[in-house]
């Protein structure tokens, strides 16, 4: 059996420690959310998506849904549904979590 040494890093709620990301899965620590910075990560888990709206984010318009846990039903950031500028497609699927929500575990 592996140590937790050797396991990647996992994110979890701040508030409940639900696990939410891998550390593989982590994309881009230089995001904005709405309380500071952000992670953008390929997958998230244990959240449940909100209902799709367009937004005016820094980059430009996007469709995006609130994520929440899906323990304790916290904010948590947005997925990426789609983005209409060209060079912004590369998010769409993607998550944001808000640094201010998560803990970083097994590091």
């Amino acid at each position: 059996m592996e140590s937790s040494a050797c396991s990647p890093p996992l994110y979890s709620c701040r508030n409940c420690l639900n696990p939410l990301a891998l550390g593989d899965d982590l994309v881009s620590t230089k995001f904005k959310g709405r309380n500071g910075r952000a992670f953008l990560f390929s997958h998230a888990m244990n959240i449940v998506v909100g209902p799709k709206e367009d937004r005016h984010l820094i980059t430009g318009l996007h469709t995006v849904a609130d994520i929440h846990c899906a323990d304790c039903r916290e904010v948590l950031g947005w997925k990426y549904e789609r983005a209409y500028e060209a060079s912004q497609k590369y998010k769409e699927g993607k998550f944001i979590l808000e640094k201010a929500k998560i803990v970083k575990e097994n590091w």
